[in-house]
């Protein structure tokens, strides 16, 4: 097993390099320098608090293309009864914060480190991470998602939900918010029975990084989200049809 320890300057070996369940590389940090490169490059950070900083690139690689979104009639009665609001980069704090708490099958304790946190708040700071609201009639958060946006693609991080759907029916909206802007994909790196439910596939990394390449074409759409006058209700009418 050959894994690559990184040096201070932020640059990634090849992901082809990565052993067979996708790790690639170990150590390095966490600024966004390197964060920014990693996405630039198909990789992400993903440890736990008993290893150390680790990289990976999994292949086969999980996506979704907007024509594949897949909103099931439950999920459409809800949007259609209102029973959420959605927004975008209204409080990514409290979604990073959320996901880091979310009990997950499996899964003792969490990735989702506090320096993980301070890592993506200044990636958001700096226009690149995004983060989707749910809220609830009450206006409580019960949803969300955050991610990475470089070029035409959006790389998606973590979701959580304290109530049945509300992650499934946020991320809905924004793959029809990204549509609206022209981006390629979601990279949703990995694969999760959550995602594919909503239409997320596999498809193979040298694939994948094709697709990433052609879409770092295109500028970032950086600075804080939001819809545009007029545009939250037609995507509600999309996503109810």
């Amino acid at each position: 097993m050959v894994v690559y320890r990184l040096i201070e300057e932020p640059i990634f070996p090849h992901p082809d390099e990565a052993e067979p369940d996708g790790l690639l590389a170990v150590g390095g940090d966490l600024s966004s320098e390197r964060l920014l490169s990693a996405y630039a490059s198909g990789i992400f950070p993903w440890y736990d608090e008993n290893s150390p900083l680790l990289w990976w690139s999994l292949d086969p690689r999980l996506i979704l293309n907007f024509d594949k979104l897949h909103v099931s009639k439950r999920m459409k009665r809800k949007i259609k009864k209102k029973e959420y609001r959605i927004t975008l980069d209204t409080d990514f704090l409290g979604v990073i914060s959320n996901c880091a708490s979310k009990t997950r099958p499996g899964q003792e304790g969490t990735w989702i480190l506090q320096e993980m946190i301070d890592a993506y708040v200044e990636l958001h700071k700096l226009g690149f991470a995004h983060s989707v609201e749910v809220w609830n009639k009450e206006g409580k958060l019960v949803g969300g998602l955050y991610g990475v946006s470089l070029g035409r693609v959006f790389s998606g991080e973590s979701m959580f939900f304290l109530e049945p759907d509300a992650s499934k029916i946020g991320f809905s909206y924004l793959v029809r918010y990204l549509e609206n802007r022209e981006f390629h994909f979601v990279d949703c790196q990995q694969p999760t029975d959550h995602l594919k439910s909503l239409g997320a596939e596999e498809i193979p990394r040298d694939e994948f990084l094709v697709m990433l390449e052609d879409s770092l074409e295109y500028s970032a759409l950086r600075g804080n989200w939001d819809f545009l006058p007029g545009e939250y209700e037609i995507i509600t009418e999309n996503l109810c049809s």
